[in-house]
């Protein structure tokens, strides 16, 4: 059997076994954490209440040199379970999420980023959509970009059109990684093995029921982004390489093009010297050609061998991450031990 089969699982919260796994990559969010996990305990006792929904959250310190880790393992386990999940060292997002997918334990699972971008509260609604609206997939996106110049509009809509191109499953544009995942869709996540991983291309191309949900980003809790255009390039390109072969019909279409425009260079010579007699100067229109082609011969060979990187990559078979340290506080044992204290205080 060449595929998966996911439909012994369900996309609902009806089995009170299941419940929800939000996942925080962090890197460097000493300065916010504390009250990102107040918000996420007041979310977690609003989702207990409303849907007696069990709740947890999966922190995965992908390699911080602040102090995330430390501050992440006195987090208390009040409202909802805490998995501490600390990375050898900073393998990138793509791995933080995909470590935080296997390690997550309640069936649907919650990403969002660790630096208060995310709120809590539009949470909420996500969670709705899975429960009261039978959604497999609810990702969030970007209302709009007013606040962007018009330079990285341009590369962002750039990147979706050639992404795009020619693929059977569309990636929305302006997607984040601020999604819901239903058991069963998370489940089916889990299936693919490939080591190079976009995680809003892999999460749109499982299928099921998704929809969408239009959010403006909150402003930052403290620091500033670390993602710098070389990064954001760098991140695009891995994620065309890895999820599209797009680059390479690109290419191919160049070069198309480039034997094209040659083969009509060359009828114009020919009709020229037949029919005026005049020779076209050979030199500049030679040295032209060849850096013309020779450029985009480059380009191609730079094409390839980032796919051929990514094979070697997959060849390897290397892990995704490793896992350093690993602590686990339960909310019922924490609810026990306060009680216990609470009763050993009145009876002295």
């Amino acid at each position: 059997m060449l595929g998966a089969d996911v439909s012994n699982l369900s996309n609902s919260a009806a089995d009170p076994a299941r419940g929800l796994s939000v996942v925080v990559p962090l890197f460097n969010e000493a300065a916010g954490l504390e009250r990102l996990h107040e918000r996420l305990g007041a979310l977690a006792s609003r989702l207990t209440k409303t849907y007696g929904l069990r709740c947890e959250v999966v922190y995965i310190d992908d390699g911080s040199s602040d102090r995330t880790l430390s501050i992440a393992r006195g987090l208390p386990a009040t409202a909802l379970d805490v998995q501490v999940v600390s990375l050898s060292r900073n393998f990138g997002k793509e791995a933080a999420l995909m470590a935080g997918l296997d390690h997550a334990r309640l069936g649907a699972v919650l990403f969002m980023d660790g630096d208060g971008q995310h709120s809590p509260d539009l949470a909420e609604k996500l969670v709705s959509h899975w429960i009261d609206d039978g959604y497999d997939v609810v990702y969030t996106a970007k209302a709009h970009r007013d606040n962007e110049s018009l330079a990285r509009r341009i590369a962002v809509q750039g990147f979706y059109a050639l992404i795009n191109w020619g693929a059977r499953q569309k990636i929305p544009e302006d997607a984040g990684d601020f999604r819901l995942l239903s058991p069963r869709a998370a489940a089916a996540l889990k299936q693919l093995p490939e080591r190079n991983r976009f995680f809003k291309g892999l999460a749109s191309w499982i299928g099921f029921r998704q929809i969408r949900v239009d959010y403006e980003p909150e402003a930052r809790a403290h620091g500033v982004t670390t993602f710098s255009p070389a990064k954001l390039l760098g991140l695009s390109i891995e994620g065309l390489t890895s999820f599209s072969v797009a680059p390479l019909r690109f290419a191919s279409m160049l070069g198309l093009l480039l034997a094209f425009g040659a083969f009509l260079f060359g009828l114009s010579i020919m009709w020229e010297t037949l029919m005026t007699g005049k020779s076209v100067p050979g030199y500049p229109s030679i040295i032209v050609g060849f850096m013309t082609i020779g450029g985009v011969q480059l380009i191609m060979i730079g094409v390839l061998g980032e796919y051929i990187g990514k094979i070697l990559s997959e060849m390897k078979a290397r892990p995704i991450y490793f896992v350093a340290e690993h602590d686990i506080k339960s909310a019922d044992n924490q609810v026990a031990n306060d009680a216990s204290s609470s009763s050993r205080t009145a009876a002295e």
